[in-house]
């Protein structure tokens, strides 16, 4: 397939997980003529009640993966508010699917867990092209 996902679970593998998730999850398309990047959570979002049940299993399991990391307890239940924000907000008809667009709550837990790994963990951090 030319693109492989590490099973470890050391830091580097739980991170490069997390980070192609949220790629999936919230950059892997882009608005052709905008330019504006969405992905499989403004997408299936559209589809009422199990696109959003989908949705939020998969943002949990960036969750899940950040407490495999070891992250304290407050980041790990300020990453569930996101996904639960996120949730909550996807119930309600049209407002969910703007606030998908709008509020990306993987790609702030990326940033949560990529803060904490680049502090904990820096032989794990990655420079960005």
């Amino acid at each position: 397939m030319g693109f492989e996902l590490p099973t470890g679970t050391d830091p580097v593998s739980i991170r490069k997980r997390i980070e192609a998730m949220e790629m999936l999850l919230e950059r892997s398309f882009k608005i052709p003529g905008v330019n504006y990047p969405i992905g499989l959570d403004s997408l299936i979002g559209l589809v009422p009640v199990l696109g959003d049940i989908v949705t939020t299993a998969m943002g949990a399991y960036i969750v899940w993966e950040a407490r495999n990391l070891g992250l304290p307890r407050w980041k790990i239940w300020r990453m569930m508010g996101n996904v639960g924000f996120d949730a909550v907000l996807g119930v309600v008809p049209l407002v969910g699917d703007a606030a998908d667009f709008l509020f990306r709550s993987n790609t702030r837990n990326l940033r949560i867990v990529k803060k904490h790994l680049d502090k904990h963990h820096p032989s794990s951090r990655v420079i960005d092209s």
